[in-house]
């Protein structure tokens, strides 16, 4: 799942939605569904906050400030 796009999340996620908004799965689709549906939401959010680091930084450059190369954190796992 981790080699989707920001783009490809969303489209999945917004597909669940759906299909959990209309009420007419099974309660173990649903649940399922409600699962994967977090899966992607986790990743959509992890991928939003790598690009706006990534725009921060090339801001800060841009500003004469400069700052370490960019590493993006691939874990999928919430940081404490």
């Amino acid at each position: 799942m981790s080699d989707l796009s920001f783009e490809q999340a969303m489209q999945q996620l917004e597909r669940i939605v759906v299909q959990l908004e209309q009420g007419e799965l099974p309660l173990e689709k649903a649940l399922e569904q409600f699962e994967e549906a977090v899966k992607l939401s986790r990743l959509s959010q992890q991928k939003l906050q790598q690009a706006e680091q990534k725009v921060s930084q090339l801001l800060q450059q841009q500003n004469g400030e400069q700052l370490g190369a960019f590493h993006g954190n691939n874990t999928g796992e919430d940081e404490a």
